[in-house]
């Protein structure tokens, strides 16, 4: 079957060029088109899916083909923009839209790069640089180019000087309060799932928009106790127990209750040793962080039980069998057996941000673990057979469960 995409003047643009040119494998390909109409394009096949501005999907490659456009700012916000997507729109016009030199690059059919904003050279001296000062029209890209500094610092990317002054002369000048709770959390989220997810707080930190965006976390900006990397943004535990969770899990799940574990405190609060309740200000700071974002039921889930339950994690070793099982009760470890790692794997990475041991840390966790798996295998078949209140059966595993735990407990003692 013959290519639609062969009658349009068409170009590869956007991530697949950036990533070749880094030598990264390409995640997707988008490729713009000059001189179409969207009737043109219908013609030929190609299926529909854009609202705001025209965007096909390939009818064999399912790839999204877009008719070039250019933007006029309108009104406040990321979406207050006028498009004009009209067959006279140039390349170059729709390169200058974008926000990155970086992803302003296009390549034709032939391999020729069309490359007006200089942004092969951008990468070859590993530099994240806005395009022109329509950057300051949209304030996602704030954002964005956090995320890019996320995903590129291991690869030496920093972002440009102008472009830090630009971001916070935005984020200064508060149009950023326009965005919606689900773009902000949409890339947060994103960003948490890159290499480097600490580097997005801190160039949020850099260009003065983390305390706008996110005040709850405006204490890894301003907490005057912390010490101080090269960078100028300060180096909390919240910022380290991200970086150790990344380390230790590609989950964001994970990673973003690690770094919200503490919430309102300061490198000198130390870890609640024997409650499994947040303390007042904690709890508010992440119920409110959460209901402002729309966090998704199942992050909020996990970062409340790591916040409630990472105190007694630092002192298990000294617990009681029944404070071990209320803590697995907590986590509604025997019902969702699941969030058990999870819950762990969190709670590993905050206690090594506070300077527990690494062997005394993986003594906690395996320990955790031998008392939940012990718990768990407890033989409670002859209940069905026997006639007993939903009370009593509730006292006879309570009391099942916590005999396995000592059990374990005085086992693993002997060793």
């Amino acid at each position: 079957m013959d290519d639609p995409a062969e009658q349009l003047d068409c170009y590869l643009v956007g991530g697949a060029v950036r990533d070749a040119l880094l030598g990264l494998t390409t995640r997707d390909r988008d490729w713009v088109v000059v001189g179409s109409s969207p009737e043109d394009m219908l013609a030929l096949g190609f299926k529909p899916v854009g609202q705001d501005f025209p965007v096909f999907l390939h009818p064999q490659t399912h790839e999204e083909y877009a008719l070039a456009r250019r933007e006029k700012k309108v009104s406040p916000g990321y979406r207050g923009f006028a498009i004009d997507a009209s067959s006279h729109v140039t390349l170059e016009e729709d390169l200058a839209r974008r926000d990155l030199t970086i992803n302003a690059i296009a390549r034709a059919r032939d391999g020729r790069l069309i490359d007006p904003w200089h942004g092969a050279r951008d990468i070859e001296q590993r530099q994240l640089r806005h395009v022109s000062e329509s950057f300051a029209e949209d304030p996602v890209r704030i954002l964005r180019v956090a995320r890019f500094a996320a995903r590129y610092t291991g690869l030496g990317f920093t972002v440009a000087e102008e472009t830090v002054a630009l971001m916070r002369t935005m984020a200064a000048g508060g149009e950023i309060d326009a965005l919606v709770a689900e773009r902000v959390w949409q890339e947060i989220k994103d960003a948490l799932s890159e290499d480097y997810p600490r580097r997005f707080f801190e160039t949020l930190s850099e260009c003065q928009a983390l305390h706008r965006l996110l005040p709850e976390l405006d204490h890894l900006a301003t907490n005057p106790d912390s010490n101080q990397v090269p960078n100028g943004v300060p180096c909390t535990r919240a910022l380290n127990a991200l970086d150790k969770s990344a380390a230790l899990s590609s989950d964001p799940r994970i990673r973003f209750a690690a770094l919200v574990h503490g919430l309102g405190d300061t490198d000198a609060t130390p870890l609640s040793p024997s409650t499994n309740h947040l303390a007042p200000r904690a709890g508010f700071l992440l119920q409110e962080l959460c209901d402002r974002l729309r966090v998704p039921k199942h992050y909020r889930r996990l970062a409340t039980m790591v916040a409630n339950g990472v105190g007694p994690m630092g002192r298990l070793k000294d617990l009681a069998p029944h404070h071990i099982l209320s803590l697995l009760q907590s986590i509604d470890a025997f019902r969702k057996p699941n969030q058990v790692s999870d819950f762990v794997c969190a709670c590993q990475a905050v206690l090594l941000a506070h300077g527990h041991a690494d062997e005394e840390v993986t003594g906690t966790c395996e320990q955790l673990q031998r008392c939940f798996e012990a718990a768990r295998n407890v033989d409670f078949g002859n209940l069905a057979t026997n006639d007993c209140s939903g009370e009593a059966i509730r006292t006879v595993v309570a009391e099942g469960r916590l005999d396995a735990i000592a059990l374990t407990l005085r086992n693993h003692a002997g060793r």
